[in-house]
């Protein structure tokens, strides 16, 4: 059977799409298990810095508009969406690009992850609580964890192509 030979500079989005896949499916099956596991505010000490907990954030990044009416559920559904649907478009545009792929993957999936949570349940599904002595970090999860390493990707692409000019 032929095969279509792939330009110079093109590449398939495949793989991207599947890192993005299997970050979705890490965040949902670890949020399952917690929410399995724990009552909401259950608290499970890990280490001398670090707890498990159940927790609801109905707001964004830090509880940002979480004590609001219920309106910021839409809106950062469709900013989560709206971001989704621009990362896709870049990574078919760049797929050959790969630490920026992986970048956008990781982000791709973290954000998805998290509109999951927005659409079934009305609030993200946290449950990483790291803590020094008595003041705790906002808690968070996989998917979140997923975009923070992708920005980290994103900016050592970003230095690495302004060393290149």
């Amino acid at each position: 059977m032929a095969t279509k030979k792939k330009s110079a500079g093109t590449a398939s989005m495949t793989p991207w799409l599947g890192i993005s896949a299997i970050v979705i499916l890490l965040d949902q099956l670890s949020k399952i298990t917690i929410s399995k596991l724990f009552t909401y505010g259950e608290s499970m000490p890990v280490t001398g810095f670090f707890n498990l907990v159940l927790a609801h954030n109905p707001g964004a990044a830090f509880s940002f508009l979480a004590k609001e009416s219920g309106w910021q559920r839409h809106l950062f559904t469709a900013i989560g969406i709206g971001a989704a649907l621009y990362i896709i478009y870049l990574i078919k545009n760049n797929s050959s690009q790969r630490l920026f792929c992986w970048a956008l993957a990781l982000i791709l999936g973290g954000a998805l992850g998290n509109v999951i949570d927005r659409i079934l349940y009305g609030h993200v599904i946290d449950f990483l609580d790291f803590y020094y002595l008595q003041t705790h970090f906002a808690a968070f999860n996989l998917a979140d964890s997923a975009i923070c390493l992708g920005a980290g990707l994103f900016i050592l692409d970003e230095l690495r192509r302004v060393k290149n000019k």
